[in-house]
């Protein structure tokens, strides 16, 4: 079973009108408020990943350990994940304190 077809309940407030547009908006699709509103979290989510701003703040994110590996990918993609990896891992102390001593002595 993919970690897509999983399903976890989530409940949140929201404002009425938002909601109320929700509703409309399935009514016209014959469907349910549920799909229009995962269909509006997925595409968020894949518009999220594609702005700079927001990649950044990701990245900013995993360099700091807010969010794992795993996280990181789901939101960004494997390869530019593993991108960020690479670069945490060549930011970390001892790397900067090599730079730091190269910049001093030159």
């Amino acid at each position: 079973m993919s970690s897509e077809s999983k399903k976890k309940r989530v409940q949140f407030r929201a404002p009425r009108g938002l909601v109320d547009r929700a509703d409309a908006l399935a009514a016209v699709f014959e469907t349910d408020r549920t799909d229009i509103l995962i269909s509006a979290l997925r595409d968020y989510l894949r518009n999220a990943a594609h702005s700079d701003e927001v990649k950044q703040e990701i990245a900013e994110a995993f360099y700091d350990d807010d969010i794992t590996f795993e996280e990181l990918k789901d939101l960004v993609g494997h390869e530019e994940a593993a991108n960020f990896r690479l670069l945490k891992e060549q930011l970390t102390d001892e790397f900067v304190d090599e730079v730091a001593e190269e910049l001093a002595d030159s």
